[in-house]
């Protein structure tokens, strides 16, 4: 592990898995628990090449290195900042070699990627269209939480695009937004294979759902049991806990 120098700001957090941090920014744009349950959902081939899109600050590729699912890993990232504190993590965990974190806007991934390049794609894009909710005073925080600069149907088309036969597209996002997710994944060959909903506690309603998507598969979905992620105490379930890499 190597030293770097933070902004203004900055500071490191532990992920908490094989001595791997990250730099955040709370003043930008910091990952939450919808990243981490999508880098536990994903089933990634050992020698699949993985990217991943909208990749913030660079989380679901540092985690899915650390569990070592996949062979190399690709962050595509349309915003400046992050990607330099992206940047700044990978050297900082010293996977320069195996983890490159590009700007892009994934819009334009036709032109960046040949077709078919990638055994595995995964994305935790903004869950709210443009014009809902209040505008954040910070555009960076707007901009990954709206789709201001990408669409569910440019993250699907794009995964699609960038996706081998056989390959997977893991996803999370709203439950409200799934009629729309089903369409545009079958609209673009990504047939649903598995989806799990995530709810706060066992009497709330799910507030997140995991889905994965085979390129040119056949049709078969399963529905996995809801996960939980707070016990009646108001802790972490002890699955959440597997997920940080803790047992109770």
């Amino acid at each position: 592990m190597i030293d770097v120098i933070l902004k203004e700001n900055e500071r490191i957090d532990d992920l908490e898995i094989n001595g791997f941090r990250i730099i955040q920014n709370p003043f930008c744009f910091c990952f939450g628990m919808d990243a981490v349950l999508l880098a536990n959902f994903a089933r990634i081939s050992p020698k699949a090449d993985v990217i991943d899109l909208g990749t913030g600050t660079g989380i679901v590729p540092l985690l899915l290195a650390a569990k070592s699912k996949g062979q190399s890993w690709t962050g595509l990232e349309i915003q400046e900042n992050m990607v330099d504190m992206a940047r700044r993590s990978v050297e900082m965990n010293e996977v320069t070699e195996k983890v490159k974190i590009l700007q892009g806007d994934l819009k334009t991934v036709r032109e960046m990627f040949k077709p078919a390049q990638f055994g595995a794609v995964t994305s935790n894009p903004p869950y709210m269209k443009e014009n809902s909710g209040l505008k954040n005073p910070s555009d960076t925080i707007y901009i990954s939480r709206h789709e201001v600069s990408a669409s569910l149907e440019d993250v699907i088309s794009a995964a699609s695009y960038l996706l081998k036969t056989n390959g997977t597209f893991t996803m999370v996002h709203r439950p409200s937004r799934l009629p729309e997710i089903m369409e545009m994944m079958v609209k673009y060959r990504l047939e649903p294979k598995r989806m799990q909903l995530v709810q706060p506690t066992v009497d709330k309603e799910p507030n997140l759902v995991l889905i994965e998507g085979v390129k040119e598969a056949g049709r078969e979905c399963r529905i996995l049991p809801t996960l939980a992620v707070y016990d009646d105490e108001g802790n972490y379930t002890e699955e959440l806990l597997r997920y940080y890499g803790k047992e109770k």
